[in-house]
């Protein structure tokens, strides 16, 4: 299914492996020595890591405000039910990452009428793998757009929790709505997004950072605690298309994905 999942990628965009070989012999030139803590993103699967810059884990999600939410076209993190590699991409991000390595039927393959989320991107279609980060903070602080949104004025080092749960596209009204998913209500004195999938296996918890392709060359400064999900959700993207036309985040486009990081100095061991 990988050719269908990534339908809209011309072979034009791809980049050598070379390419990318030096942009993580950069991205540990960069940070040899400098201090940084543990990077994502990361194979879930593999458990060591050799930066010993660590930090507290951040509360959990429940006891945070949820501050963002955003999703990446292509699995940033790799393991679970989502290992195949998509290629190399553009190099900046696009056309890359992990892949969902189950099948949909034909009907859910369906082409989807309309452009999907395509503001300043490819319009998503169906089979596409995305990463949905439901961001939370220490701070005391509104929902709102961009990583921004999780830092105030009045705490400038608050902690940061990251939900993670990979999910696949379908043409299938009875799949899981992603509107619902997304829903964000105010609970027990916290902004939380409550339908956040309970189902998809234990998550696999580790210290890391930001993500995103800006970081494939450098080391992200903010410290992250990560929940990744290693089991992927089918979602309606009838549903994504509607939460991309309106939501309080300004979300009207899929992020890139930053290159899987594989350097043991710049990986925590899961513990």
């Amino acid at each position: 299914m990988p050719t269908l999942l990534m339908a809209g990628q011309s072979s034009s965009q791809t980049v050598s492996d070379g390419v990318i070989a030096e942009q993580r012999k950069r991205l540990a030139e960069n940070t040899d020595g400098q201090g940084f803590g543990p990077q994502s993103p990361r194979d879930i699967d593999e458990v060591a890591g050799k930066n010993s810059n660590l930090f507290q884990a951040a509360p959990a999600h429940t006891e945070m405000n949820l501050c963002n939410i955003h999703f990446h076209v292509g699995a940033e993190h790799k393991g679970g039910e989502f290992t195949t590699y998509a290629g190399n991409g553009n190099g900046h991000g696009s056309g890359t990452g992990y892949l969902y390595d189950g099948q949909l039927t034909k009907k859910q393959l369906k082409p989807y009428k309309g452009d999907v989320c395509a503001a300043k991107s490819r319009t998503l279609v169906p089979g596409d793998t995305i990463e949905v980060h439901f961001v939370h903070t220490t701070a005391k602080i509104e929902p709102g757009p961009t990583l921004g949104a999780c830092l105030s004025d009045n705490i400038m080092n608050p902690q940061l929790r990251v939900e993670a749960q990979v999910i696949v596209l379908a043409n299938d009204r009875s799949a899981i709505d992603f509107e619902d998913m997304a829903e964000v209500k105010r609970l027990n004195g916290y902004h939380q997004a409550p339908n956040i999938p309970t189902n998809t296996g234990m998550p696999v918890q580790y210290a890391g950072s930001t993500t995103g392709p800006s970081y494939n060359e450098k080391g992200s400064p903010l410290q992250v605690s990560w929940s990744v999900r290693p089991e992927v959700a089918v979602v309606d993207i009838e549903s994504v298309a509607s939460w991309c036309e309106e939501n309080q985040f300004a979300e009207d486009h899929a992020h890139g994905v930053r290159n899987l990081v594989l350097n043991p100095q710049l990986l925590s061991e899961i513990k």
